[in-house]
């Protein structure tokens, strides 16, 4: 389960904090919504919780903090907005790269795109992915590793209803089978519809922690929508005629030319609309949002019959202020209406998916019209749904007569509302299919109510999918830890785009054209020659392509967090940083022999034998290449790694001879009164051992090379960036 105490951010310069001690708990077995408009901290509140950003309290994970967890991503699988990933890779490589990072078989990455039905998929590349498979996508990164926990931000934005009954019938397997979900949502019947718990933020603070049956009774209200050019007269009949039938209705004027009518139906309002000659351009069932202050305080409930009345509501600021509303209470004992005008109400000109009510199956539901004697609500089940799960095709309602008024049954009520119209004091609720008027047929007539309606007993509740979606198998035995995990990482995630082939192919064309060039003008020493070297350029091309592959093992990182989606940025940790070393230091090394080898076969076939010989001093003219073109990579990785940029990294690579070489020149300048002569001899006699296969003279050699302005510069640059390295992961540590 997840509980969190005191969430609070950081206050942001004169402004409240987006998120001030919100307290809640997502327990195992269930489905959380955190609802709130945009701009509530529903997102900020799941920063916090996953130490993303900076402020106060905790969160625990099963009894533990985040910061705890040995392996985070086994324990709760995250997705926040879009899959971080490179566009250019293939959805089967980054699952195989994650796989690699989080130390979970490869297999499993075909066993999750089986369940998310990505299989066609698995080739494509992550940038041509629709909102719809992106989110797929997301979700199968979150269930790779196993976790117990699933943590995701709005997860069904901009899918289609039939994308989106697919994602949550996922979430609601995952829970059934001891999983905890905790999900952020802004439509209240999004919520009610696939939450078991909802909590309601606004403004930052928690206004309600409600059972979702709770939450709809206090917070969702059926109501009929009516867009009409003669709102203030339409709402004086209506007013008028519900005095005069003895019934509780209200009606709101929500703006323009809509009216929002509690407690009526449609068939009411166009019969009153007829009668009187009254032009209406729309008229719809909907639910009404009754606003996050509908209702109760924080884990804090009130029985259906004391719902919170229209005075209660208004004084408390949940109706416009704008809005005229017209309360009329039952005359003769008749209940008062127990709810509030929604704040935030559906544009009835737009009718919308969000406006249409939706059955389970994604079919809309025409409006129809609702009885005029109010019936109490039970838990049948929704009666769009035949006996083998399927849902079967909705049978047209027969006309209405307009002094007739349509008996309550499944299709009466907008398709988010469970059915049940068994009054009070009756026999059980009898099967919704044995119920449902055949089509051509006239349903049985109701005479209109002339007394005090019975009182709806039983809050509107959200019908829930019945059927759960498929996961993919637990992993039953994990891999022990291993050290080469960070490298099985680092090497999918470089070979699974072409950019370090195409600039490792680039490297090699302007070597080879920059070689023949000097050849042909002369004056150039072989050893420059075959490098490419000209010594009007600071690096050779060669370096230059080692530090921008370097600066692109860290940058990618950073621009395409793969790694960071639950830890806010990428890990700084030592084994990653010495992956990154080593697969750069040996993509520098097959750069630097290709490099060498391409010069010489052109330089043969251009000018002959004679410029591609092999100088006499190769060894220690290869060992300073090698070292020249390997601290350019480790230059380029440990700056991207410390200023988070593949800019940077190459840039700290050309500044290493540009402004360091100048200044290490000028501090070796001038007459030397020590010199280094006999240096091999002594470190025989410290060290008091025989170096094997004369290691003191490739020692001596390294030394040569760092005393090189050129070496000694690169050395230097490599242990200042190494340094700051270091002491930027003991700071993110410690904080």
């Amino acid at each position: 389960m997840i509980q969190a105490f005191g969430l609070t951010s950081n206050p942001r310069k004169e402004l409240p904090p987006a998120v001030d001690d919100v307290s809640f708990e997502a327990r195992a077995g269930r489905v959380t919504a955190l609802l709130g408009a945009p701009g509530s901290g529903k997102t900020t509140a799941l920063g916090l919780m996953l130490e993303l950003q900076q402020g106060r309290g905790v969160t625990y994970f099963r009894g533990r903090p985040l910061h705890r967890i040995a392996h985070p991503s086994r324990e709760v699988g995250v997705l926040l907005g879009d899959v971080p990933g490179h566009p250019a890779r293939t959805v089967r490589g980054h699952l195989r790269m994650l796989c690699a990072a989080a130390g979970v078989p490869v297999r499993r990455a075909d066993e999750v795109l089986e369940v998310v039905g990505l299989v066609s998929l698995r080739e494509e590349r992550l940038g041509t992915l629709s909102r719809g498979m992106d989110r797929r996508l997301g979700l199968a990164c979150a269930l790779l590793s196993d976790p117990h926990t699933l943590v995701l931000d709005d997860p069904a934005e901009g899918l289609s209803a039939r994308e989106g009954r697919w994602l949550y019938g996922m979430l609601r397997a995952h829970a059934a089978q001891g999983g905890t979900v905790l999900i952020t949502t802004a439509d209240p019947k999004e919520a009610a519809r696939t939450a078991d718990r909802v909590v309601t933020l606004d403004g930052g603070r928690l206004v309600a922690d409600q059972e979702v049956a709770d939450f709809s009774r206090t917070r969702l209200r059926p109501r009929v929508a009516v867009r009409t050019p003669h709102a203030t007269r339409l709402a004086a009949l209506l007013t008028k005629e519900a005095r005069t039938a003895h019934r509780s209705v209200e009606v709101v004027r929500e703006g323009g030319n809509r009216l929002s009518v509690y407690g009526s139906t449609c068939a009411d309002v166009g019969e009153i609309a007829f009668r009187h000659g009254v032009l209406v351009h729309q008229l719809a069932d909907e639910i009404g949002d009754m606003g996050p202050g509908a209702g109760t305080a924080p884990w804090e409930t009130v029985p259906w019959d004391e719902g919170p009345t229209t005075d209660t509501a208004r004084r408390s600021g949940a109706l416009p202020a704008d809005s005229v509303a017209s309360a009329v209470p039952a005359e003769d004992g008749a209940p008062e209406n127990s709810g509030t005008p929604s704040t935030h109400p559906a544009d009835p000109g737009q009718p919308g998916e969000a406006d249409v009510p939706q059955r389970t199956d994604g079919t809309s539901l025409e409006p129809t019209a609702l009885s005029a004697v109010p019936q109490p609500l039970t838990d049948s089940p929704p009666s769009d749904l035949a006996r083998d799960g399927k849902p079967h095709q909705e049978e047209p309602s027969p006309p209405v007569a307009p002094e007739t008024a349509r008996p309550l049954e499944q299709a009466s009520l907008p398709a988010d509302l469970e059915s049940a119209r068994t009054p009070l004091g009756t026999s059980p609720p009898v099967d919704p299919e044995s119920t449902r008027t055949p089509l051509g047929t006239s349903p049985p007539a109701v005479p209109q109510a002339t007394s005090t309606p019975a009182r709806i007993t039983h809050p509107p509740v959200i019908a829930k999918p019945n059927t759960l979606s498929e996961l993919p198998p637990p992993i039953s035995v994990r891999p022990a830890p291993s050290p080469l995990r960070p490298l099985r990482y680092e090497v999918r995630r470089a070979a699974g785009v072409g950019t370090g082939f195409l600039t490792g192919a680039a490297v090699l064309v302007v070597s080879a054209l920059t070689a023949v060039l000097l050849a042909r003008i002369g004056h150039t020493p072989q050893h420059r020659l075959l490098a490419a070297w000209p010594r009007e350029l600071p690096l050779p091309p060669a370096a230059l392509g080692a530090g921008l592959l370097g600066a692109f093992a860290f940058g990618d990182e950073f621009r395409h967090p793969a790694l960071a989606a639950d830890r806010g940025s990428v890990p700084r940790r030592l084994g990653l940083l010495a992956a990154k070393l080593v697969v750069s230091a040996a993509t520098a090394l097959l750069l630097a022999f290709l490099t060498v080898g391409c010069d010489a076969e052109v330089l043969y076939l251009v000018y002959g034998r004679e410029l591609a010989r092999v100088p006499a001093d190769w060894l220690s003219l290869g060992a300073s290449w090698t070292g020249l073109v390997v601290g350019c990579a480790w230059a380029g990785v440990l700056a991207a790694g410390i200023f988070r940029s593949t800019t940077a990294g190459l840039a700290a690579v050309v500044a290493v001879p540009v402004v360091v070489v100048p200044l290490v020149q000028k501090a070796l300048e001038g007459p030397a009164v020590r010199t280094a002569a006999g240096f091999p001899m002594r470190l025989r006699e410290t060290f008091l051992l025989q170096w094997p296969f004369g290691g003191e003279r490739y020692l001596s050699g390294v030394v040569r090379v760092i005393g090189q302005p050129v070496g000694g510069a690169l050395t230097l640059s490599l242990m200042a960036l190494l340094c700051a390295y270091l002491l930027t992961t003991l700071r993110s540590r410690v904080r």
